[in-house]
């Protein structure tokens, strides 16, 4: 028996035992609105005690549709703090798909900002879950909901609520590129792994000032608030990213870390007034969520005085890092896995391929889901087991390891295109446009073929005063790629659709070109 050791600490835990012993530190800014660690876990505590108030149990799942804000950070933390179960939804979803979630999840309570009340309040006819939902706005109420403010300063500021570590802890919805988007269900165990694993990779410290740049929905946004919050450190949340008011942020908050994806990263190094800036304070920033070119890669570190480090991973729950002294011998791979994590690649036949072949990258280690939420046949298929009956995760990614063990990730497992048996790798092809001076964007996907199956269409965004024209264009590529990945035609368009994260939605390009057979 031992006497003394303690039980495992939870996220819960930690909002607590902040507000405690680090209670005059700042632990959240939202605009002109600041929180103490103190003042954090107090209003937090409130939330919690509301959502008891309210009838929620431990288990229960809230839905958040809010744009970034003080009352969707309290929320989310009070949630935690309840043992109630988040469930952040992206507000640029169509209310199909909103609906859709808030049954999947069977949510018991809505909590909503603005415009997104009325959104909620238009699928209560053909929802029963959406319609016995108990509701919270954050702002004005519209008939019939409760509104946040008031309902948030009726509640006590002591809570007694004790979490556990198997506690169900968030669902986070898939992005949607390949379908409809799946419940990602993690434990409070889990994330506490999170927080304590990515806080050590990705350099945090107990003095770190974080923006968090993208929507609170986002699994990106999560790595950036498990950190701090294991740290103790302060969030800095931006209600919507521009690069001119982030760089704002940086100078006047002394921001040390951060997580991005390549867009912002792209915009945050052409943005006029970076050179004049005071970003002596940045340490460290994170960039995942779709692939970030070379170019980017070398330049924001160099321009910026600061670490970059690029993750490659899944909300699943599967990660590797680049680390920045990495950066210079291996820069086009996504680095390797970290502290006790694995991965392998593994063939069609699920056996594990030699260093530089081309498979399915599969992992394994503590920040694995429990899988999606009420869909054990997808858990089911994304699993594939070891000979020592270990489950490891299908990420649906192709990959390949060279000699030193770096992560080279070749593309989508859906993405591929079978071209007369041959296996055609869009990101080979994409890579070779991207070098064109009139190409500012390109999505290669397969097409229908009468000859081959599928073959390549080119969908191209052209740079401003591009002077090349299709047929040219794929002349040019076709000359500088191999027989089978030739394109067998090259289409325009004003900008390729991407999901928050910056991933084309190639699923919509395919729907695009119909039934068109080449």
């Amino acid at each position: 028996m031992s006497w003394f050791a303690p039980p495992e600490t939870t996220l819960a835990d930690l909002i607590r035992l902040h507000g405690r012993w680090r209670g005059d530190r700042e632990a959240l800014i939202v605009g002109d609105r600041r929180l103490s660690w103190r003042e954090l876990e107090r209003d937090t505590a409130r939330v919690a005690n509301g959502l008891e108030a309210l009838g929620l149990a431990a288990g229960d799942r809230i839905v958040l549709l809010m744009e970034n804000s003080l009352e969707m950070a309290l929320t989310l933390f009070g949630i935690l703090r309840r043992g109630c179960v988040a469930v952040p939804l992206n507000v640029s979803v169509n209310d199909a798909a909103v609906g859709a979630m808030v049954e999947d999840a069977r949510a018991r309570a809505i909590f909503a900002s603005g415009g997104h009340c009325l959104r909620i309040d238009a699928l209560r006819a053909a929802n029963p879950t959406v319609a016995a939902a108990r509701r919270i706005a954050a702002g004005a109420a519209p008939p019939g909901w409760t509104g946040f403010d008031d309902w948030h300063r009726a509640q006590s500021e002591r809570l007694a609520t004790v979490v556990h570590p198997e506690q169900e802890c968030n669902v986070i919805y898939s992005s949607g590129t390949t379908g409809v988007p799946k419940g990602i269900l993690h434990t409070q165990r889990c994330r506490m792994s999170w927080a304590a694993d990515l806080a050590q990779v990705l350099r945090y410290r107990s003095d770190c000032v974080t923006l968090c740049s993208l929507g609170l929905f986002s699994n990106i946004t999560w790595v950036a608030v498990l950190c701090t919050l294991y740290v103790g450190g302060t969030l800095v949340v931006m209600r919507s990213f521009r690069p001119a008011a982030a760089l704002d942020l940086i100078e006047r908050e002394r921001i040390t870390h951060g997580t991005v994806v390549p867009l912002q990263i792209e915009r945050l190094l052409s943005d006029p007034t970076v050179a004049g800036r005071d970003l002596a304070s940045l340490d460290t920033f994170m960039c995942c969520g779709s692939p970030l070119a070379l170019e980017a890669k070398r330049a924001f570190p160099e321009r910026f005085g600061c670490r970059l480090i690029e993750l490659y991973g899944l909300t699943e729950g599967v990660c590797t890092i680049l680390a920045p002294e990495d950066f210079e011998r291996k820069t086009g791979s996504v680095g390797k896995p970290f502290l006790g994590t694995d991965l392998k690649i593994i063939g069609d036949d699920d056996r594990e391929v030699p260093d530089g072949a081309t498979g399915e990258i599969v992992g394994h280690g503590p920040l694995l889901m429990a899988g999606y939420l009420d869909r054990d046949a997808a858990s089911a298929e994304s699993t594939w087991t070891d000979d020592r009956g270990r489950r490891w995760l299908r990420t649906g990614d192709l990959g390949r390891l060279d000699e030193d063990g770096f992560l080279y990730v070749v593309d989508r497992k859906k993405d591929m295109i079978l071209s007369g048996g041959q296996n055609i790798y869009p990101a080979d092809i994409e890579a070779v446009m991207r070098t064109h001076p009139d190409v500012a964007d390109v999505a290669v996907i397969g097409a229908r073929s009468a000859t081959w199956g599928e073959t390549p269409v080119a969908i191209v965004v052209a740079a401003p005063g591009a002077a090349t024209n299709a047929g040219a264009l794929r002349e040019w590529t076709n000359a500088r790629v191999g027989k089978q990945q030739r394109l067998a035609e090259v289409l325009f368009r004003g900008s390729l659709p991407r999901n928050p994260n910056g991933k084309v939605l190639k699923r919509d390009l395919r729907e695009e070109l119909g039934g068109r057979i080449y």
